[in-house]
């Protein structure tokens, strides 16, 4: 048994083109690289930045932005000369396929579900709580749960799955163009709340800008929470300096989640070659000056203390704090308005990368069936559309939101190496996008990648062996015999169609 065949490119742009299961391309540059924003502008942005300065870095944690965004930029580059040279729907599963071979391809695959099975629960969830206390806010109300037959449900979730699970269902194109507007509307609202946060702001806060490093003040949870790298390496936690920088920047690296979800969608691209590479950085680009711009003002505005003090800190919070209470209503439609185009996003990236692997029967094959008249794999968009509701609606999905970032992280470290690998093997390649300096880039790529995993927490690490476990299990019980080049390796690898019946 050959655990790692590789699928030929070749082969991989040849079966999208296989009749009933192609996506149409219709996505242009301004909406992929509106796609970036509306992934990446969500929950980040309202409330990860002001814990991660209130517990991880202080005002040095635009320092944690910069490095997580630095990271990000250098493993995008690596999916967009991927993405350029295999223009197909899957992402880093097909990247990896290509090049790492099989079982490898299924893990990051695995991974992939991973994370956006996650991300997309946990925002689900998120959704539901900002708009009860949007409700709270206009004086109503209205609790994210309710209790039925003694089950507890989070109604929010399930209404907003619903919706654009429907919506996605329903074409790509409709539902980018929603997406545009939402987008375009919850740009404006974070500029309008830099704007006045920085007529709050008192130079004092910003010293000292890189607090020294001191132990937390209880570490709930004991190893379990303790980055992993320090229970290696037996460390004592800290908290703030350098160690919290770099904390901080494993923590903020869930704000640039997403931008490898547009890679998934290269299937349905119009003209990839230069679509891709200028919607994903200049995506990348808006978003990181938002970012900086977010907590330059949050962490002037009030002392890192202030907001260590308040039980879940958010952008909210320093406006409570300076006493512009009227502002938590704009900041509640923002975080209503941005969760909203981030779930959507999740909900496409997870159809594509589930109809990718099931089109190359590491799953079923009747998953990567796609509808004659939208062209959009509806069967697979409805199934994933219920278990993301059922996870964020009936659940505490929200305690394993550090798996979106191990699951991110690890997919990026495969990409970078891939990268390398791909060349060597293919030297007759000529993508419109190629990583510049050589082998620096990837290779720097995944040396950050793979410091940023090590320092999530212990407790992650170990969710993250059991979701792998799970995923071998799954790939020998099932995939590797279900596999088409398992099936027809000669006529597949040749870059011949296999003769589909069902």
């Amino acid at each position: 048994m050959n655990l790692f065949r590789t699928k030929s490119i070749e082969q991989s742009i040849a079966d999208s083109g296989e009749k009933g299961r192609t996506l149409k391309r219709s996505l242009s540059t301004w909406d992929l690289m509106i796609m970036g924003v509306a992934v990446a502008v969500g929950a980040g942005i309202f409330s990860v930045g002001a814990q991660a300065a209130a517990f991880n870095a202080g005002p040095a944690v635009t320092i944690s932005f910069v490095l997580a965004a630095i990271t990000c930029a250098l493993a995008i580059m690596c999916y967009a000369e991927f993405a350029t040279a295999i223009p197909v729907a899957g992402s880093a599963y097909v990247f990896t396929y290509a090049t790492m071979g099989e079982l490898l391809a299924w893990i990051i695959g695995w991974n992939l579900i991973l994370e956006l099975l996650m991300a997309g629960a946990v925002i689900a969830k998120f959704w539901g709580v900002y708009l009860s206390d949007l409700f709270a806010v206009l004086n109503v109300d209205v609790p994210s749960q309710i209790n039925v037959l003694g089950i507890t449900v989070y109604w929010g979730p399930l209404i907003i799955v619903a919706i654009f699970t429907l919506i996605l269902v329903l074409g790509t194109k409709l539902s980018a163009r929603v997406n545009n507007v939402f987008t375009i509307i919850k740009i404006v609202i974070v500029l309008f709340v830099i704007v006045v946060g920085f007529f709050y702001i008192n130079g004092e806060n910003y010293t000292p800008f890189v607090p020294a490093s001191e132990p937390p003040v209880a570490v709930e949870g004991g190893w379990a929470t303790q980055p992993f790298l320090s229970f290696l390496s037996g460390a004592n936690p800290a908290v703030y300096g350098f160690t919290g920088i770099i904390s901080g920047a494993a923590l903020v690296f869930f704000a640039f989640i997403g931008f490898d979800v547009v890679a998934t969608s290269a299937e349905e691209v119009k003209n990839p070659q230069k679509t891709l590479p200028r919607g994903i950085f200049g995506g990348l680009a808006l978003v990181t000056v938002l970012y900086i711009l977010v907590t330059v003002a949050i962490t002037g505005m009030v002392s890192y203390r202030d907001l260590a003090a308040s039980e879940s800190p958010s952008l909210a919070t320093a406006f409570q704090l300076v006493g512009a209470d009227w502002a938590a209503g704009v900041i509640s439609v923002g975080s209503l308005i941005g969760l909203t185009t981030v779930i959507m996003v999740l909900l496409m990236g997870l159809a594509r990368v589930v109809f990718a692997m099931s089109r190359d029967g590491l799953m079923p094959r009747a998953l990567s069936r796609t509808s004659e008249k939208r062209s959009t794999p509806a069967r697979t968009q409805v199934l994933c559309g219920v278990v993301v509701a059922l996870l964020a609606g009936f659940t505490e999905v929200d305690l394993l939101a550090e798996m979106i970032n191990i699951g991110t992280l690890s997919a990026f470290v495969t990409v970078s190496i891939g990268i390398l690998i791909l060349r060597r093997k293919r030297p007759d390649l000529k993508p419109s996008f190629r990583v510049p300096f050589g082998k620096v880039i990837p290779i720097l790529s995944a040396v950050l990648c793979t410091y940023l995993m090590f320092n999530l927490a212990t407790i992650t690490w170990v969710f993250f062996g059991i979701w792998l476990l799970i995923g071998f299990a799954i790939y020998f019980a099932y995939g590797r015999t279900h596999s088409r080049l398992a099936k027809a390796p000669a006529d597949l690898e040749a870059g011949e169609p296999e003769r589909v019946t069902s």
